[in-house]
């Protein structure tokens, strides 16, 4: 076994932690900069819009639109981060995270005391900001402000009516006066009326004359309308300019002046006389023109603020609202980040012990702090890498056992030798491939039950749970480690099939078998059987060779000498005796004669079993042999006529020539045998002997069959065919299939013999052979 991996060292798995826990604690103190930067800016922000709207009301009635948008927008977003916040929390607590219910604790405790002194302060701002807007414009004010502009608009109007009166009085003088000789009247009339200006109009409103700065115009400015009608209607009329167009007051006052319209009066009396105006233009006394603008001046400002009061209220409200919100917005993030950084020990900690829990051990992020909570976490760290390190271990040995199982289960796997385990009331734990070649029974499908009831077993477990029973009873008194005896299964047994086949070799009927059985540490039983049916027929086939061997020489030497003693007798006593007793003597010596030949075939055959030469394995064509050794069984020369199938697919062999030949002849003699004794008992005409070959791509091997129709094997022989001394011929020797068989094993070949049976009846015997090509044998 190789030696388990070095565990790591938790001291650098804890700084490679404490790496990510640093960049962690990093970006979270970025965030926390950020909300404070934004939160300044928007503590400025709002800070910048009271300063405006309480000092600079232009510029506040310029920007009031897109401050108000400014400020509706800001608290959007706080209320949208509010409800972000809070909808992150309410998730985290839903799903049960670790640490959620402290965190959402913390923000209700920080968001209470933001929110409560915030809420007073609110209340008490808002009573004050609405009663300090209220008392700025108190009603009394605004009376005295409206009676000043009253009293000034009276003065204004008075002063105007008695610069009327007095241009009536004076175009009096333009009674009598016509309109060519008007001019010098008018300049008097100026000088006494201290004018700047005074044009005579006729009726239609066309300058007739004047005096002033308005003789120097081509065209003067003439009456307004409505100052035209009523002069006509009131005999005068007046109109004060200049107090409403100008922006600079100083000029307004410079300015300012009185226009009146009079009727002038006329002596001629008749419809004919045509009307005529005159019109003054006088300047109004500065002192009072400008109390007047101031007054007016100052009661416009009043009165636009009260209409402004409003406005003025809810930017206050709005701002205090805003600032309100921003607490609030500061309380609940500052609670959830100050919360997250309190409970984040506890969150790895419980993450950490999860990831355990469900067998997670890769190293746990630690908090670089000096407090409990910091070395908590960094023990947890430890401890959980000291827990990984003895898992690798583990998983190292387990590894390592694994592997060595895999090499065990291969090696068993691959072994010629059937392993059965078996517990202590004969259940099959585990089995291996050669048990069930051996056995010709599905052992891996009976793991977990009883090894008798695999069918055809039964006595085979009972003889095996009785060896175990007796081993274990003794093993305390003898001190022995195992047990070992030999078993031979067969169809009279139950242990076959059941069919009426037998294969050669590994696949024959009757298995020998020689098991060993020993107990395992852990109270299992292990069974250990190997297959020596092939040991048991090769000894038998080796003494059957021994005894053909010595009696062929036993029997050989005298069987010479018989025969030449008898006809030495015959020859001798020929015709010295009576005809009867000569024909006896011919009769007896001929069949001395003939015993003695059979003799020599029987000796010849028995040495030929005896000494069948080793196989000189060539390339060899099958379906050349097999034509060539036709030749023979002609119509002509043979008494049951013979059919082959020859596969042209079938590649080369690798055989003996002369004694594959052999083993061909022995097959057809055999086969004609049976079916024409078949024939004659049934008193029928013998059918013919088939021979074939066939090429299978699947086994890849070719194989070479040869069938008849006679009667079969009988059950008992079938199991013994192909051992020396068994036949069915009355004559026969029962060495021809013992021959075929030590053949087949010199080449290598699997020989099948089997009954044909057609629904139930034996219809004949086949035999077959399947050899591998050529290339796949090793010279």
């Amino acid at each position: 076994m190789s030696p388990s991996p070095p565990p790591s060292d938790p001291a650098s798995v804890t700084e490679a932690a404490a790496a990510r826990s640093g960049r962690q604690t990093r970006a979270a103190r970025w965030a926390l900069g950020v909300a404070a930067a934004v939160m300044s800016a928007i503590g400025l922000v709002l800070l910048f819009l009271l300063t405006v709207s309480t000092n600079n009301r232009a510029m506040y009635e310029r920007n009031y639109a897109w401050l108000f948008g400014l400020n509706v927008l800001v608290a959007l977003l706080l209320f949208a981060v509010l409800v972000w916040v809070t909808a992150r929390l309410v998730a985290r607590l839903r799903g049960g995270r670790f640490g959620s219910r402290l965190l959402v604790k913390l923000a209700g405790i920080f968001a209470v005391v933001g929110l409560l002194p915030g809420l007073l302060i609110y209340v008490v701002s808002y009573q004050f900001v609405s009663r300090s807007i209220e008392s700025w414009f108190d009603v009394k004010v605004e009376g005295a402000l409206s009676a000043g502009v009253s009293l000034a608009r009276a003065t204004l109007d008075t002063l105007a009516s008695d610069m009327a009166a007095q241009t009536r009085t004076a175009s009096l003088q333009l009674a009598q006066v016509p309109d060519a000789a008007a001019g010098l009247v008018l300049e008097r009339i100026r000088d006494q009326l201290a004018a700047t200006d005074v044009v005579l109009f006729n009726a239609a409103g066309q300058p007739v004359a004047s005096a002033g700065q308005s003789r120097f115009d081509l065209n003067p400015e003439r009456p307004a309308p409505q100052l035209l009608r009523n002069a006509r209607q009131q005999r005068s009329a007046f109109q004060i300019e200049g107090l409403d167009d100008a922006t600079d007051p100083q000029q307004a006052v410079q300015n300012a002046r009185v226009k009146t319209l009079v009727a002038v009066g006329t002596s001629s009396v008749g419809l004919l006389a045509e009307p005529r105006f005159l019109q003054a233009t006088m300047r109004m006394p500065q002192v009072v023109v400008a109390n007047a603008l101031a007054v007016q001046e100052a009661n416009r400002e009043y009165q636009e603020r009260a209409l402004a009061r409003g406005g003025l209220r809810r930017m206050y409200i709005g701002t205090l609202t805003l600032s309100l919100f921003l607490a609030v917005f500061g309380a609940v993030l500052l609670a959830v980040l100050l919360g997250r950084q309190l409970a984040r020990p506890l969150l790895l900690l419980a993450e950490g012990v999860r990831e355990v829990a469900s067998g997670n051990l890769s190293p746990k992020a630690v908090m670089q702090t000096g407090d409990e909570l910091g070395g908590l976490t960094r023990s947890f760290a430890v401890m959980t890498q000291q827990l990984a390190d003895a898992r690798s271990a583990v998983e190292h040995s387990m590894g390592e056992v694994d592997a060595a199982r895999d090499r065990l289960q291969t090696i068993l796997d691959n072994l010629t030798s059937g392993v059965i385990v078996l517990d202590a009331r004969g259940r099959i734990q585990s089995t291996n491939p050669g048990a069930t070649r051996i056995l010709r029974a599905p052992m891996a499908a009976f793991e977990g039950r009883p090894l008798a009831e695999v069918p055809g077993l039964a006595a085979f477990a009972a003889a095996v749970q009785a060896h175990f029973d007796a081993f274990l009873g003794d093993r305390e008194q003898h001190g022995l480690d195992h047990w070992q005896h030999p078993f031979e299964l067969h169809p009279a047994d139950g242990s076959g099939s059941g069919s009426d086949s037998l294969h050669a070799g590994p696949a024959n009927n009757r298995t020998s078998l020689v098991a060993r059985g020993a107990e395992l540490p852990d109270g299992l039983r292990l069974l250990v059987f190997d297959d020596i049916s092939e040991i048991v027929s090769a000894q038998r086939a080796q003494a059957w060779g021994e005894v053909a061997r010595r009696l062929a020489h036993e029997i050989k030497n005298p069987l010479t000498p018989i025969q030449l003693s008898a006809e030495r007798l015959e020859m001798k006593l020929t015709g010295k005796l009576g005809s009867a007793e000569e024909a006896v003597l011919a009769k007896s010596v001929k069949t001395i004669v003939d015993q003695v030949d059979a003799m020599k075939r029987l000796v010849n055959e028995f040495r030929d079993y005896a000494r069948l030469p080793a196989a000189e394995l060539q390339r060899l064509d099958v379906n050349a042999l097999v034509t060539d050794v036709l030749h023979l069984y002609g119509a002509e020369n043979a008494t049951v006529p013979v059919e082959s199938e020859l596969d042209p697919r079938c590649p080369a062999i690798a055989g003996d020539a002369q004694q594959l030949r052999q083993v061909i002849h022995n097959l057809l003699q055999n086969a004609q045998d049976a079916s024409e004794q078949r024939a004659r008992e049934q008193g029928v005409a013998a059918a013919p002997v088939r021979i074939a070959t066939r090429w299978s791509e699947t086994s890849r091997r070719v194989r070479l069959t040869v069938s008849d129709a006679g009667t079969g094997f009988p059950a008992h022989i079938l199991q013994r065919a192909f051992e020396p001394y068994v036949t069915t011929k009355p004559r026969g020797t029962g060495l021809g299939l013992a021959v075929v068989k030590k053949i087949a094993d010199e080449h290598g070949a699997r020989i099948d013999l089997s009954n044909r049976v057609e629904d139930g009846v034996v219809k004949g015997a086949q035999v077959s052979l399947s050899f591998a090509p050529e290339p796949s044998v090793v010279y």
